[in-house]
């Protein structure tokens, strides 16, 4: 790696302390181990971490980019998998819903903001472990207003995917393509993030730049998670999660 490299990559994090950096890297690896082994919990993980070392909209960008450049690969893939109707109304939702996500993201104040991740991520994470589900017809009318719930979720917070979850759970749908639904909605919302930001004039090269370092430690941790996983023994890796998405939520609050 050249000292001109190493250099440009410097300046480019100049506002990231080195004690800063380590805890984002910490708050990717646990989030890439989790989501390698569960399938769920990045942004319930990292977003913590993050908002408690740099500014939302560097907190936002650098998750965004970290997740994904690994998903992207997977994309033509499982597209041919997906619900295209349900996928199309998800994504007009989200559509309208994510531009006052962030708009309500620029008026926070980066405290306040980790106490929003943090009560966010907790209150979702209680929903999660409580089997909590829609339990009415999956209308045309639930379908958009899930996917502007996870797009207004995904604006103001990053958190895009609890919603989406939670109305699958009472789909018909084969677990094949609820999961290639899932997935394909996560990478809509996130460049549905990316877009805004960039139109906003929001996207720092600085932030983009921390997103591809934690990207390095975040993918090994993906595929390390992927490897121990076991399906004979999903629920313990569930609990396993549930605690670190716990500590994770109380370690990003400001009153450490």
């Amino acid at each position: 790696m050249s000292t001109e490299f190493l250099g440009w990559l410097r300046e480019l994090i100049t506002p990231v302390d080195h004690v800063s950096l380590m805890w984002l890297i910490a708050g990717a690896v646990f989030a890439g181990i989790i989501r390698g082994f569960s399938g769920f919990g990045t942004a319930m993980i990292y977003l913590p971490f993050a908002a408690s070392q740099i500014s939302p909209i560097w907190a936002l960008t650098s998750m965004v980019i970290m997740d994904l450049i690994g998903p992207m690969t997977l994309l033509p893939k499982t597209l041919k998998d997906t619900y295209k109707p349900d996928l199309a109304m998800l994504g007009v939702g989200a559509l309208i819903a994510c531009p006052f996500g962030v708009w309500l993201l620029v008026l926070l104040e980066p405290e306040f903001f980790r106490y929003l991740v943090s009560i966010l991520t907790l209150i979702l994470l209680v929903l999660l472990i409580g089997n909590l589900r829609y339990k009415g017809k999956l209308s045309n009318v639930a379908i958009v207003g899930t996917g502007g719930l996870g797009g207004f979720l995904s604006g103001i917070a990053g958190l895009p995917g609890p919603p989406v979850i939670m109305l699958y759970l009472a789909s018909s749908l084969p677990p094949l393509v609820i999961r290639a639904n899932l997935f394909v909605y996560l990478i809509m919302a996130d460049v549905l993030l990316l877009v805004i930001f960039g139109s906003r004039g929001f996207l720092d090269a600085g932030a983009i730049g921390i997103g591809l370092i934690v990207a390095v430690p975040y993918l090994i941790a993906l595929w390390v998670g992927t490897m121990i996983f076991n399906p004979n023994k999903e629920k313990q890796y569930r609990m396993v999660a549930y605690l670190v998405i716990a500590f994770s939520a109380l370690r990003g609050l400001p009153i450490w």
